[in-house]
């Protein structure tokens, strides 16, 4: 019989490894990924693929491992340009006395621009396809994300005081959904409804948001249980702890990404669990400003979706994906007691698909999955310093690094080539970043 012929395609990525996220657990050696129209069309043995189809772009990366786009569920991507400006602080007196000052001094369309394309540069060289963000001007975030063809979900903040940005919180609830209707179709951004803590945000406020939730279908994405003073001050304001106070107002539900969860009852992790909430879990700025240790694992044993999130690059001072992946698996073992807690897999499936869950995105990214959006990360793991590798997953998560991110695919497009990206002049960047350092130190 006469072969068939060759289906053609736009791109092929062959790798050593595909890590696919889902099935869990899977890994599959000599594998090659077929992308066409920004989707993944295939994944198949090599020698399979070089058959079956002809690409107009041709990958062999036979020292590498190809992941999902790894997805950073909770990041002020504009805070790069305060990175180490005040360290060492704990969480309300690096906000009052230095943060928000800051902010108040240089808040502006410019600054928040400027600082979210460092950011998205930084994301993308590090293996981040898509960040979920929380800060002023969020129409500056958008085009900075579009700018760098990076996904992005655009929170629409929410705070009961008056900013450079907004007045009140109808302001900033009018001005956000202006910013969601002009941009609704825009296929990489998706949006949240972020008001930005219990301690920031009013009762009455809570209420509208909860009704434009349910309406809207939007996530709320918030500051939640990140320090013992938040709760003590909730006890002393509401006679509630935060949680029960956003549960008695009609928060709690499946579109829930509580940020932290750092001090969380048992209690309170079922009641999360029970509602379908999410947590973005930030292990490395919860250690900076002395927060504490999230219970983790207890979490996922109760069934929660738990994502994984960087924070601002102000009070962790990285957008570092691989370090809060590794960082999430270590404290889960010495805070549980149980070295088996979060396992290599499952702190992948945290950076990845869990993140995706979270947002809502899960049928587009996440994994890789024929029919999903071809978000895809290339890891070399050739060097010494990953050998040798017996298990590309552990070595994924316990010894490779962002720096060994070599190639990086957003909606099937090259955004990371060769360590070099195709989207941002990072001279400009580097500049931007001189300008505005001068400008907040004089």
């Amino acid at each position: 019989m006469p072969e068939t012929p060759a289906h053609p395609v736009e791109t092929l990525i062959e790798a050593r490894w595909v890590i696919p996220v889902e099935p869990s657990g899977t890994v599959l050696t000599d594998h090659s990924v077929a992308v066409d129209g920004g989707r993944i069309v295939a994944i198949l043995p090599t020698e399979e693929a070089r058959r079956r189809f002809v690409a107009q772009r041709y990958y062999r990366l036979t020292d590498h491992a190809l992941i999902p786009g790894l997805i950073n569920l909770h990041t002020h991507a504009a805070m790069t340009l305060l990175r180490g400006y005040s360290d060492d602080l704990p969480l309300m007196e690096w906000l009052k006395g230095h943060i928000w000052p800051a902010e108040n001094r240089h808040m502006s369309p410019d600054f928040v621009r400027d600082g979210a394309r460092i950011a998205c540069a930084e994301m993308l060289r590090g293996g981040t396809t898509c960040f979920n963000d929380m800060y002023f001007f969020p129409e500056a975030v958008a085009e900075a994300a579009l700018d760098a063809g990076m996904r992005a979900a655009i929170g629409l903040i929410v705070i009961d005081f008056p900013t450079a940005y907004a007045g009140d919180s109808d302001d900033y609830l009018n001005k956000g959904f202006a910013l969601r209707d002009r941009l609704r179709d825009e296929l990489l951004l998706s949006f949240t409804l972020a008001p930005h803590a219990p301690y920031t945000v009013g009762d009455k406020t809570f209420e509208k948001i909860a009704t434009f939730a349910s309406q809207l279908d939007l996530p709320v994405h918030i500051h939640l249980h990140e320090t013992e003073d938040e709760i003590r001050q909730s006890l002393t304001q509401h006679n509630l702890r935060p949680l029960a106070r956003l549960h008695n107002l009609g928060l709690l539900g499946p579109g829930l990404i509580a940020v932290h969860g750092v001090h969380l009852t048992p209690d309170e992790q079922s009641l999360l669990a029970a509602h379908g909430c999410h947590v973005a879990h930030c292990p490395a700025s919860n250690l900076k400003l002395a927060s504490g240790f999230a219970p983790i694992a207890a979490l996922a044993g109760h069934g929660v979706n738990i994502g994984i999130g960087t924070d601002g690059a102000a009070s962790n001072n990285k957008l570092d994906m691989f370090d809060e992946m590794r960082l999430t698996a270590l404290l889960a073992k010495a805070v549980s007691g149980d070295a088996a807690a979060i396992p290599a897999h499952t702190a992948l499936q945290m950076a990845t698909l869990n993140g995706a869950c979270a947002l809502g995105l899960d049928d587009r990214i996440g994994s890789l999955t024929p029919g999903k959006l071809a978000d895809i990360v290339a890891v070399d793991l050739s060097g010494i310093e990953n050998q040798p590798c017996f298990d590309p997953v552990s070595t994924l998560v316990y010894a490779a690094g962002r720096e060994q991110v070599s190639h990086v695919w957003v909606n099937g497009e090259l955004r990371l080539d060769n360590r070099q990206l195709t989207s941002l002049d990072e001279r400009e960047l580097k500049l931007a970043a001189s300008v505005w350092q001068s400008r907040i130190t004089h």
